[in-house]
């Protein structure tokens, strides 16, 4: 499938992948009035969900992409409960429940105008996709593969083929962004490498079976978590709400030979009988990686999602954390695009999403490790007193030490840009980094804090265009000063006044500029430098060569 376009001129960004990361990241350039062209060597369809939940941060990007609704509104049950029950099988003993409320019974909060969202892959893909070709902004190109590319320092050259008939063509961009996966053509034609290492060889076993929910005895759960005598040994998730299934066998850091593979064994040990009907749409192994690139980009070529981390599924990490790359990169090519921003602000996209990605993998593989705690299971599947003694005592366990993985608002919401060369600090203490809890902070790097308007919307809202000076004093000529400076680069700026005592109290500066991503870049009681070199700072005019790479090695988990 190829959506044409009427523009002419270079293309500013082709884009190699065309999974949610991809698909983002042209969504995010578009919103901005930035073209792009999207290639993928598959057909566009989507045939399973490898992933299920969109975080609240992701949520607040698909709020500003116009998205939002529609993701609420897929298809996921409102009403289905979000449980996770630890059992032996399906029809075997109860180990223990972690309640948690269905989307339509869970309470709102203050954190942000958006809640997290099942939507598996199978259907946010496609509403991605959607709106992407209702965009005249962009052209998805399908049954194209990047065989390589060249950088000329003034653009980039791709050699594409054609998929289907083997023809050879070449688009050139100003710029080429890699969301292609692990396996990255991209990442591999840059030189880079992945540093970390593999946690398990896994299996995903993708079946349907009509309402599954009338023949098991756990009642209604988002994940069941498989576990016998030699331990946690698989998980199944429902992906929509009603009768698609995804069976994990979690297996080990030796490859599973998968001649041997029996996955009809490992169903009915699931499933705990016989004679329920199911039929196996796939049966794929996979590695569970804990993995980052060592560097996100050079020059006019970049990467992006899997392509530059890979997580374990652990926390639904992976595909959330490859959004906000596409927004970190999205604002910032804008900005050199359009002339505002200095190239050098790219350099900065390594430096604060790369820090993110080493935070995020390793936080999926702690919780990874805390599915398997080293405790004994002897017991666990017999029945009467002593098996539910056992039972008892390994879900104490197993309840607290699973946690972070449940309740991680903190990793989608508190991650921050400490040490970017575009952000300015302000002398203050950089809080707890708690992936569990999240306490709103407007200190730079971290995300401006979502307050509700006096006209219903969010403080978010206001939030993308350009910069936004937050003014919670009144107006002291910083808004004229910094509106002088940016208008002599051509900086989107705008002065909002704010007259809320509590979101004052939550900023706690008379001043807080926001970048186009969200993201607080300064703040401060009076305008301490000059305005012209905040400018030149926050647009990437003072960022040099000599910046680090921020995270440098990945450190090694046991």
């Amino acid at each position: 499938m190829t959506v044409a376009t009427s523009n002419t001129g270079q293309l500013p960004v082709l884009i190699v992948g065309g999974g949610p990361v991809g698909l983002g990241l042209a969504l995010e350039l578009a919103w901005r009035g930035v073209r792009s062209q999207l290639i993928d060597q598959g057909d566009g369809v989507v045939r399973l969900s490898k992933m299920g939940a969109v975080s609240v941060r992701s949520m607040e990007h698909c709020r500003r992409w116009g998205v939002a609704e529609n993701v609420r509104n897929a298809g996921f049950p409102a009403d289905y409960p979000l449980d996770q029950i630890f059992c032996t099988s399906l029809n075997g003993e109860r180990v223990g429940v972690i309640s948690f409320p269905s989307h339509a019974s869970a309470k709102s909060d203050e954190l942000s105008p958006e809640r997290k969202q099942r939507c598996p892959q199978l259907w946010f893909d496609p509403i991605l996709q959607r709106k992407a070709c209702a965009d005249p902004l962009i052209t998805l190109t399908y049954f194209s593969k990047l065989m390589g590319f060249t950088d000329h320092g003034d653009r980039v050259t791709a050699d594409v083929q054609n998929t289907e008939t083997g023809e050879s063509t070449k688009i050139e961009a100003a710029f080429l962004i890699g969301c292609d996966g692990g396996g990255s053509t991209v990442r591999t034609g840059l030189g880079y490498k992945l540093e970390g290492d593999r946690l398990s060889n896994s299996v995903g076993i993708y079946f349907t079976s009509y309402d599954l929910h009338a023949y098991h005895t756990m009642g209604k759960g988002t994940r069941y978590w498989m576990i016998g005598e030699d331990g946690t040994w698989g998980n199944l998730t429902v992906v929509d709400g009603s009768d698609v299934w995804r069976l994990t066998i979690s297996g080990s850091r030796v490859p599973m030979d998968m001649t041997e593979f029996d996955a009809d064994r490992w169903l009915r040990r699931c499933l705990g009988r016989d004679d329920i009907v199911y039929n196996i749409t796939a049966v794929l192994p996979w590695w569970r990686n804990r993995m980052v690139a060592d560097h996100y980009g050079r020059g006019r070529v970049w990467l992006a999602g899997d392509a530059c981390h890979m997580n374990a599924p652990n926390g639904g990490f992976g595909m959330n954390t490859g959004l906000g790359d596409s927004v970190d990169l999205g604002w910032k090519l804008e900005g050199v695009i359009k002339g505002w921003a200095a190239p050098e602000i790219l350099q900065s996209y390594e430096i604060e999403r790369r820090a993110v990605g080493i935070r995020n993998v390793n936080a999926a593989a702690a919780n990874f490790a805390l599915t398997r705690p080293d405790i004994s299971y002897e017991g666990v599947e017999q029945a009467g007193p002593v098996g539910e003694t056992r039972r008892a005592a390994l879900f104490e366990v197993l309840a607290r030490e699973s946690t972070p993985e449940w309740k991680s608002t903190g990793v989608h919401l508190g991650y921050r840009y400490e040490g970017s060369p575009i952000i300015v600090p302000d002398g203050s203490e950089e809080p707890e980094d708690d992936l569990v809890e999240y306490a709103p902070t407007a200190r730079p790097g971290h995300r401006a804090p979502h307050f509700q308007l006096r006209d219903g919307r969010s403080s978010l809202d206001l939030f993308g265009r350009g910069y936004v000076l937050l003014q919670f004093g009144g107006d002291d000529g910083t808004a004229d000063t910094l509106a002088q400076a940016a208008a002599r680069i051509g900086m989107p700026f705008e002065a909002i006044l704010i007259d809320d005592a509590a979101a004052a109290q939550l900023y706690e500066r008379r001043h807080v500029l926001v970048r186009p991503d969200g993201h607080v870049c300064w703040r401060g009681d009076r305008l301490d430098l000059p305005a012209d070199e905040l400018v030149a700072i926050v647009t990437g005019r003072r960022v040099t060569q000599s910046v680090g790479n921020a995270g440098a090695t990945i450190p090694e988990v046991h």
